[in-house]
């Protein structure tokens, strides 16, 4: 899967399921600080990426996930690995 539908999934998932929309999605937005999502926001985003995408997001991982970016690129290498085993 692409960047830009990877990209086009994150802001689907993020608008079905937090109910706030970002027309101007960027990488560098922080997902607290920009966009404004909670721990609550978070966690409801993580279990949907998680189901949908079908990829593990452990706590420690999650953690480190700050901007849109950075969703994106850990998205990209676990899809990567699960498509390499």
């Amino acid at each position: 899967m692409d960047r830009e539908t990877l990209k086009k999934q994150l802001l689907e998932m993020m608008t079905q399921q937090i109910g706030l929309e970002f027309p101007d999605l960027k990488e560098s937005d922080d997902l607290r600080v920009n966009m404004g999502l909670d721990s609550v926001d978070m966690v409801t985003l993580l279990i949907e990426i998680q189901s949908r995408l079908g990829v593990n997001i452990p706590a420690p991982e999650a953690a480190n996930l700050k901007t849109v970016g950075d969703v994106l690129d850990h998205l990209e290498r676990k899809l990567q690995q699960r498509q390499a085993a």
